[in-house]
């Protein structure tokens, strides 16, 4: 998909199309086909590498600069429909005369910038526009943190207050590890995006950015924003890996035991119906026993057999075996 926007003076969002490109436009490509990249490394003269690095999902996140471009590739978070988390690379080239997103993807952090929120951004101020991506993608890291801690919080409180004191399912454990997991991306990520900021800080005032990227006060500021949210997520992912971790072995525990409990009642019933069992098999041997021809046998050996049972039922009883 290819979508070529430019901001009016007045605000809204005017869409382009190949044919009608203008300087100052922004190029949003998502899962593009060969023809696409080529038609649009063609018209912008921008390096083929740049255009597919977006397109490996395992790519990491840098920078590259040319003569004519700047690729600054991040990795944005995502929900997935199922309610795990993941990270996309997205990537972020500024030329001369535009801008261009390539991702796999739609994603939440692109989809932000639209024609509801046109006067926030400007497809022509290309830096401030890149800052802002930047920025917007570490402010879903940050809500996306928060509802992996609210559902964390939910988990824990079925964990150890309702319905785990008797049960042994797994789903808390599976739950839990779909967090885990979706943490473990967004420490990978935060921490690449992080090294990407600081080179972008390192890099501001030197001469092949300038020639691309003019960098205001204004956009230093935001750029100092987007550097202290991502270092305020990346903590956030910390902390919340460590609870994370802490609360999948608390589950673990209560499932183990929840298991000993069981097994020590089957063991404790286990040995009460073996009691009247082993009495009943000594009076049933087909030899001479005692009270073959007593007329109530039957009724003694049972209450004999009751009388064990009970009275070895309340040893164990005392023992905290039920």
């Amino acid at each position: 998909m290819l979508q070529i926007y430019k901001s009016l003076e007045s605000g809204p969002l005017q869409e382009l199309t190949l044919k009608t490109l203008e300087k100052g436009a922004w190029i949003n490509i998502v899962d593009p086909t060969p023809y696409e990249l080529k038609v649009v490394g063609n018209l912008t003269e921008v390096e083929p590498d740049f255009l597919r690095s977006a397109l490996d999902d395992e790519e990491r996140s840098h920078t590259d600069v040319e003569d004519d471009s700047v690729m600054v590739l991040t990795n944005v978070p995502v929900m997935r429909e199922h309610g795990s988390y993941d990270t996309l690379p997205l990537a972020i080239i500024v030329t001369h005369e535009y801008i261009i997103t390539v991702c796999l993807e739609e994603t939440p952090v692109i989809s932000e910038f639209n024609q509801n929120t046109a006067k926030t951004f400007r497809t022509f101020k290309r830096t401030r526009f890149l800052f802002q991506i930047l920025y917007k993608s570490a402010t879903f890291y940050l809500r996306y943190l928060r509802q992996i801690s609210k559902l964390s919080e939910e988990i824990e409180d079925n964990v150890l207050e309702n319905n785990m004191r008797h049960s042994m399912r797994n789903q808390e454990i599976l739950n839990l590890l779909e967090l885990q997991k979706g943490l473990t991306y967004f420490n990978a990520s935060l921490r690449s995006n992080g090294a990407v900021l600081d080179k972008l800080m390192r890099l501001r005032s030197s001469t092949s950015m300038q020639t691309i990227l003019k960098v205001y006060e204004e956009d230093e500021d935001l750029l100092e924003d987007v550097i202290i949210e991502n270092k305020q997520a990346r903590e956030m992912a910390d902390m919340y890996s460590q609870i994370l971790s802490r609360l999948s072995a608390t589950v673990s525990s209560i499932i183990s035991n929840n298991l000993n409990m069981v097994m020590r009642f089957l063991a404790a019933m286990t040995i009460l119906l073996a009691i009247p069992t082993v009495i009943s098999s000594f009076f049933g041997m087909n030899v001479d026993v005692p009270m073959a021809d007593y007329p109530m046998a039957f009724t003694t050996i049972g209450v004999l057999a009751a009388i064990l049972t009970v009275s070895c039922g309340l040893i164990l009883w005392k023992k905290d075996m039920f």
